[in-house]
């Protein structure tokens, strides 16, 4: 394998990183992972040089640099389009597909962040922000996952890895309620064989306790 074709993967254990590496189980494609620690090799010159925003997942590919979960997500799933983790361009499942992964990267988290950090906006403010309401956005992916069994209904995709990511984490951290669409998608989501191999290996690079 050349260097341009090798994917290196630079993250944190305790990081958004843990979706690239999901999505990279789910690929199937080898790849590094470069382990980096949070106000020191994060913010070296060395990886500011690929990531200015000093932040984590990115990864490198055929000489180009992708930074962000859900990007990174987007970007594997067209780069192997053999393992068929996206809908093909002229598919009607790309609308959907497109729909919800950017969901999940915009109204989603930024409603769940506002949440946790005290600040939604007053019911008179709420046009303001792309996500309405907290309440809204909850109720919305809750309707899209009712279907089931995946987003786009018996096929699993990308799109997946990130909303699934977001709601998993959600539920961990009791950012998200515990609806029963939200608790058995999670479950499906973390049975399956990439995620497993995903999170052994980044449970192994967590700080031991004591």
């Amino acid at each position: 394998m050349s260097d341009s074709e090798e994917i290196v993967l630079y993250t944190n254990p305790m990081s958004r990183g843990r979706i690239a590496r999901i999505m990279l189980e789910e690929v199937g494609q080898p790849y590094r992972a470069e382990i980096l620690d949070y106000g020191t090799t994060m913010k070296a010159p060395k990886y500011l040089a690929i990531n200015p925003m000093g932040k984590v997942p990115a990864i490198t590919h055929r000489g180009q640099v992708v930074t962000e979960a859900a990007a990174v997500c987007a970007y594997l799933a067209d780069a192997f389009p053999d393992v068929g983790l996206a809908p093909e361009a002229s598919s009607p499942l790309r609308g959907p597909y497109y729909r919800w992964l950017f969901f999940a990267a915009g109204p989603l988290e930024a409603a769940v962040t506002a949440r946790s950090l005290g600040t939604l906006p007053p019911p008179e403010k709420a046009a303001m922000v792309g996500y309405g309401s907290y309440d809204a956005v909850v109720d919305g992916l809750e309707h899209a996952l009712k279907p089931g069994p995946w987003i786009l209904g018996d096929r699993f995709s990308a799109a997946d890895v990130y909303v699934g990511a977001q709601i998993s984490w959600g539920l961990m951290f009791k950012t998200l309620p515990d609806r029963p669409a939200f608790v058995d998608y999670a479950e499906r989501l973390e049975a399956r064989p990439a995620w497993k191999r995903a999170a052994e290996k980044d449970d192994a690079l967590m700080p031991k306790e004591g």
